[in-house]
């Protein structure tokens, strides 16, 4: 430590408040005079093509993080088939004509006898019912939630104090390879004890993508850009999610060498492969401007640290509001399907839509949310960004309510306004995490948010079967009851979370100083 730092430690000591108010004093005179500096600079400058190279690299590598996971999904019928796990039910024969069912509903048988007693007298080759695995149930839902998602949570917080520590890029390509073995080994499973398995290692691998992209983007671009490189990178989310219903269908009706969804899983896994060695011999590690005695001491001294300073009023404010905000996109992904069909919508017209909407919509609303906030954030500050959350929700508010007033077509429809202004907020919310911690433990910051969101917000469906049976018991429908449910869980936390988001610009500045400030440290006279 050099005497003028140790010198000023005593001066604090000494002074108190009046001398740390000086030091916050000068604090903002220099970060107003680089910003004056920047500004000469366009901002379109700064982005460079290597720069845009390694965001790309990243969009691909969160792009196969999405389809890599929700693959099970879309192929969880087929797979329950072969590997026998889960729930059976009597389901509908697709390769008969509807014409040959006249009225008759395989749904509504729900033993294996009445389901082949009630087509045995008609004369279609294979039937019209079959009774076998559906690809639901008990089973299902354990490698679907918390054998992924229990892993997941809890990785992100201890693979990213590495993070601080080592090199990103080689761990992020790491995981990037791990989890991709992990898909490319499902599509070989025989029993359903390798499925939970290889979806817990699916979970670790994957819980280390966002901390390490994160870090990685926040040190390449400038705070300018760097809405607008959150935004561009969680196009992954839109197009990983649809990639996943064309690999998942498609690839499965292709039946290639007879082996239908196990190539879905080969098909999906090999590409990270390669992504991964070529992130590794092509990108460089960034430069950070890191306080090595703030990654000094043991993993216990370093956690208090970083508890102390990711535990700031506004960030606590913002993972609240970012856990409502999620809990609303959770309840409507899992009901969505359910809703749309019982209002009498058949599969076909729900694909017709949904298979385009949210990669659209998704898509251009956070590239679009972060141009705004990073246009703003040079003018008015890091309280910017929060206001285009907060107007952005706003506005989103009615157009998600009117997707549930309206009849389809016209409520498809109003899902384009809703995904436009109401998913802004997903690359806002992690250009504000990371400004609002130390640069040496911004990964781990990362880590500990999605870690909140992904665990309160995944949660809420919970809340959706008692709410909806509330209603059952004022004599509404099944169909108004579940539309009424998601108008509090789906359309409400749209503007619920817009009062927290407005109080922690209260909170802001002070947190947003207290990160920026150089930490001292007192050391002995060796």
């Amino acid at each position: 430590m050099s005497l003028q730092n140790f010198e000023r430690v005593n001066l604090l000591s000494e002074h108190g408040e009046t001398e740390q108010d000086e030091l916050d004093t000068d604090m903002e005179k220099m970060e107003k005079e680089p910003a004056k500096v920047e500004e000469e600079v366009p901002w379109y400058r700064t982005l460079t093509p290597y720069k845009l190279y390694v965001l790309l690299i990243l969009l691909v590598t969160y792009l196969l993080n999405q389809l890599d996971r929700y693959m099970l999904a879309i192929s969880s019928k087929a797979m329950a088939q072969e590997i026998h796990f889960g729930d059976k039910a009597c389901m509908k024969n697709t390769s008969a004509q509807d014409s040959d069912f006249n009225g008759l509903k395989c749904e509504t048988f729900s033993s294996a006898d009445s389901c082949r007693n009630a087509t045995s007298n008609l004369t279609h080759a294979t039937g019209l019912c079959y009774y076998d695995y559906n690809g639901q149930g008990l089973e299902y839902q354990i490698v679907a939630g918390p054998a992924f998602t229990v892993i997941y949570t809890f990785g992100g917080i201890f693979i990213s104090y590495a993070a601080e520590k080592y090199n990103r890029k080689a761990m992020l390509a790491a995981c990037l390879m791990f989890w991709s073995v992990m898909t490319l080994l499902t599509g070989f499973v025989k029993e359903y004890w390798q499925l939970v398995i290889l979806r817990f290692g699916l979970g670790f691998g994957e819980s280390g993508c966002g901390p390490f992209a994160v870090s990685i983007l926040t040190d390449y671009f400038t705070p300018e850009t760097r809405g607008f490189a959150l935004g561009i990178y969680n196009w992954g989310i839109y197009f990983g999610y649809s990639m996943s219903y064309a690999f998942g269908n498609f690839i499965s009706l292709a039946n290639i060498n007879g082996q239908g969804w196990r190539w879905t899983f080969i098909l999906s896994g090999i590409p990270g492969l390669a992504v991964g060695l070529l992130m590794l011999v092509s990108l460089k590690e960034p430069e950070r401007n890191q306080n090595q005695l703030e990654l000094s001491g043991t993993a216990c001294q370093r956690l208090g640290r970083t508890l102390k300073n990711f535990c700031s009023p506004s960030l606590l404010l913002i993972c609240l509001a970012g856990s409502i905000r999620n809990a609303s996109g959770y309840v409507f992904a899992y009901n969505t399907q359910l809703y749309f069909t019982q209002i009498g919508q058949t599969p076909e017209q729900i694909g017709k839509y949904l298979s385009w909407i949210p990669l659209v919509g998704g898509s251009f609303s956070v590239l679009l949310g972060g141009f705004i906030s990073d246009r703003l954030v040079r003018r008015l500050g890091l309280y910017s960004r929060i206001l285009v959350i907060g107007v952005s929700l706003l506005i989103a508010a009615p157009f998600a309510a009117g997707t549930l007033y309206f009849d389809p077509p016209g409520a498809y429809f109003f899902q384009i306004p809703t995904y436009i202004f109401g998913e802004m907020w997903v690359g806002i919310t992690l250009a504000v995490v990371v400004e609002l911690v130390p640069s040496e433990i911004k990964t781990t910051a990362v880590a500990a948010y999605l870690f909140i969101i992904s665990n309160i917000g995944g949660n809420a469906n919970l809340l959706v079967p008692p709410l909806a049976q509330h209603f059952e018991s004022q004599n509404y429908s099944k169909s108004d009851s579940l539309r009424y449910t998601l108008f509090c869980m789906y359309a409400g936390p749209f503007v619920f979370c817009i009062p927290v988001y407005f109080v922690s610009m209260f909170v802001l500045k002070r947190d947003y100083r207290r990160a920026k400030r150089p930490q001292y440290i007192k050391m002995d006279d060796k």
